[in-house]
C-alpha cells in the first residue's frame, strides 16, 4: 500500500496522473526552519518527517506500506519562501521573484518499515517583471495563497514564466520522474 503524506492537491493528480493508487494522510508536524538549516536541507528534512510521522501512526499495521513525503520551497537571494502567510507577504514575495531566476526545490522521502530514502531535486525558473498592478490582479485571485513562492506555474502565473530548467513537475511540487524511480525501488506500484 502507498501513502502520499501530503495534502497538497497537486501532489495528489501528479500522483495519480503517473498511474499510481494511493491513501493520502497529510502529517502534522512543525514545518519551522532550524536555525542555520540551508533550504535543500530543510525541505529533505520535512519530506522524511512526513513520511516517517504518518509511518508511525499506522502503528503495527505498517508492513508492506510505502510512505511518500514531499516539501516544496522557493528560494530567492538564499531565503525560503514558503507560503505566504497573508495578502501583502504573498505580494512581497511576487516583488522579490518578479524580473529574475529563482530556484525551486522539492525534497522527497520514500519510508518504509526497513528503509528511508530521502532526496531534493531542484529547479531554476525565470520569471518575468510585473506591476504593482499585476501583483495585486493575481493575488486577489487567491491562487498565490496556499503555493510556495505565493505562484503557481500550472495557474496563472504561466504567464510570467518564459523558462523553466529542471523537472516542471518539481515546481508544481512533486518531481515525477524521480519519486517514481524511488517507488519503484521501495515496491510500490
Amino acid at each position: 500500500m502507498l501513502v502520499l503524506a501530503s495534502a497538497s492537491p497537486r501532489r495528489r493528480e501528479l500522483l495519480a496522473l503517473a498511474g499510481f493508487s494511493f491513501e493520502v494522510r497529510p502529517a502534522e508536524i512543525d514545518e519551522s526552519v532550524a536555525p542555520g538549516e540551508d533550504p535543500v536541507g530543510y525541505v529533505t528534512r520535512l519530506a522524511r518527517e512526513k513520511a516517517q510521522a504518518v509511518l508511525a501512526a499506522l502503528g503495527a499495521d505498517n508492513a508492506g506500506v510505502v510512505v511518500l513525503g514531499a516539501d516544496t520551497t522557493v528560494i530567492v537571494d538564499g531565503a525560503i519562501l514558503g507560503k505566504p502567510v497573508d495578502v501583502e507577504d504573498a505580494k512581497r514575495m511576487l516583488r522579490l521573484l518578479a524580473g529574475r531566476m529563482h530556484r525551486v526545490a522539492t525534497g522527497v522521502a520514500v519510508v518504509t518499515a526497513r528503509s528511508i530514502e530521502a532526496t531534493a531535486e531542484m529547479t531554476t525558473v525565470e520569471f518575468l517583471p510585473m506591476s504593482e498592478e499585476e501583483i495585486a490582479d493575481y493575488v486577489a485571485t487567491g491562487e498565490p495563497m496556499d503555493k510556495a513562492g505565493a505562484y503557481g506555474i500550472q495557474g496563472r502565473a504561466a504567464r510570467w514564466i518564459p523558462r523553466v530548467e529542471g523537472c516542471y513537475y518539481n515546481v508544481m511540487g512533486l518531481p515525477v520522474a524521480r519519486v517514481a524511480r524511488m517507488l519503484a525501488a521501495a515496491g510500490a506500484r
